[in-house]
């Protein structure tokens, strides 16, 4: 993990086309600010972790029906 210092309104840029700018210093709070394109999906991590379970949770669903389905025809 990259570990660095940045001060309001300080930035870092990813593969030229993320940048993260510091936006505000409030106690233990940081706010940042993400600028990226269209296509690239920014989440908090908790809505990632979320979004995951999800995504896995419908495949499982699928798969499931799909073992169902098919052990049906080999009777």
């Amino acid at each position: 993990m990259l570990v660095l210092s940045r001060k309001k309104n300080e930035s870092i840029v990813i593969n030229d086309d993320i940048t993260i700018v510091v936006v505000d210093i409030r106690g233990d709070k940081v706010r940042l600010g993400v600028e990226a394109p269209k296509e690239v999906p920014v989440h908090r991590r908790e809505v990632f972790d979320a979004i995951r379970r999800n995504e896995l949770a419908a495949g499982d669903k699928a798969v499931s029906k799909a073992d169902v389905a098919g052990a049906g025809g080999n009777a």
